[in-house]
């Protein structure tokens, strides 16, 4: 019985994930002594001490058309995670982000009376209102992300706490361009433009290919210009290199790094991202950006219907305005990327417009993140108890 009292089970279906369990799993270590954490995770919840019963890899697909091919080994994945769960009872789970896979695991917990923690709050406010419905009968408390996001759940009748957002605590908030381009051993005095064309290998699928042309077609107006691209993993590395030797691009002045995506934000002038996360990261570190954002045409037709926001970077959602430039799927071509990062490159008063922006929203979601988000899971956890 203590042992169950004690046992936090957890999921987190990709890397953001993992870094944001095993920050919260620390905090949780340093206020209550003797829990024990088990579910899925990745390096990083590892080493805090998660015993993770799955690979994370198995969850780290994005996408409709994506997801559907691995629906079927998901689904098992998840219904035997069910079973084990259902039969030791854990005092609490916690699922970070990864929702698609989470809602349903939560459901099916907190109907046979088990709490429920969704860390990361699904985009209820890109989508139609119905999944605020769905939230609320999986779902014991959320931890919320944005500022925006406790008055819908409220209104929705569903326990809520705004917990900031942990990049914005590990984030500096200055950072040092000719310290990152020492570090990186970039050129000094080069017009650095930093490429995210996303961390998983459904996102290089679509993206890839058009950011080297971009970059290519960016080097021939701008020779003094110089790449930087930052690779999640080893698979997404080889996977870039593979496109750049398909488009001819051997020749471009380019730096390929495996991780440090801080240290390459902080030396680039601008910077081109896939949008998601890295939109944010960049915000924070206060790099100028274009985002572009391409997904197979099966998940844009059903994504297109589906959202009701006029922006899909999270710098334009957390202002309310298109202060980011933007270009989605068929306008996300080589040519337009390539000129709207020109026009950046060479406009340091747009450029000072964006900075202002994302000094605000940084200090807007810097909240100590990892301790609010312990305080909540235990009160969530000592509430069950009582």
């Amino acid at each position: 019985m203590q042992d169950r009292l004690t046992h936090v089970a957890m999921v987190a279906g990709e890397a953001s994930g993992d870094l944001l369990g095993s920050h919260l799993m620390a905090a949780l270590k340093a206020r209550r002594a003797g829990l024990r954490f088990s579910g899925i995770g990745g390096p990083k919840m590892i080493a805090q001490g998660l015993e993770s019963l799955y690979p994370i890899e198995q969850l780290s697909v994005r996408g409709y058309a994506e997801v559907l091919g691995q629906y079927r080994a998901i689904t098992e994945m998840r219904r035997k995670l069910a079973r084990q769960l259902l039969e030791q009872r854990p005092a609490l789970y916690i699922g970070i982000d990864s929702s698609d896979f989470n809602l349903e695991l939560e459901r099916q917990l907190k109907d046979a009376g088990i709490p429920t923690v969704q860390y990361v709050s699904p985009s209820i406010w890109a989508w139609r209102g119905w999944r605020v419905r769905r939230i609320a009968r999986s779902v014991t408390h959320v931890l919320a992300l944005f500022p925006f996001e406790p008055a819908l759940y409220e209104k929705a009748g569903v326990a809520v706490t705004y917990v900031g957002h942990p990049l914005a605590d590990l984030i500096p908030l200055a950072s040092d361009r000719a310290q990152a381009r020492a570090q990186l051993r970039l050129p000094a005095a080069a017009r650095i433009v930093a490429l995210l064309p996303g961390s998983r290998r459904s996102e290089l699928q679509y993206m890839g290919e058009i950011f080297v042309r971009a970059a290519r077609r960016l080097s021939e107006q701008l020779p003094e210009a110089h790449f930087v691209c930052p690779t999640a993993s080893r698979e997404t590395r080889e996977q870039f290199e593979a496109v750049l030797r398909s488009e001819g691009a051997a020749d471009l002045p380019l730096t390929l790094l495996y991780g440090h995506s801080h240290e390459a934000l902080a030396a680039a002038d601008v910077a081109l991202v896939a949008s998601g996360t890295a939109t944010l990261e960049t915000a924070l570190i206060k790099t100028p950006m274009v985002i572009a954002y391409r997904q197979s045409p099966v998940t844009w037709a059903l994504m297109r219907h589906m959202i009701y926001l006029p922006y899909i970077g999270l710098p334009n959602i957390l202002a309310g305005e298109a202060f980011v430039p933007e270009f989605i799927q068929n306008r996300a071509t080589p040519e337009a990327l390539a000129e709207a990062l020109a026009a950046l490159l060479q406009d340091p008063i747009a450029q000072q417009h964006q900075i202002e922006h994302f000094r605000a929203i940084h200090e807007k979601l810097r909240q100590n993140t990892a301790q609010k988000a312990a305080d909540a899971v235990l009160g969530v956890l000592d509430g069950a108890r009582a």
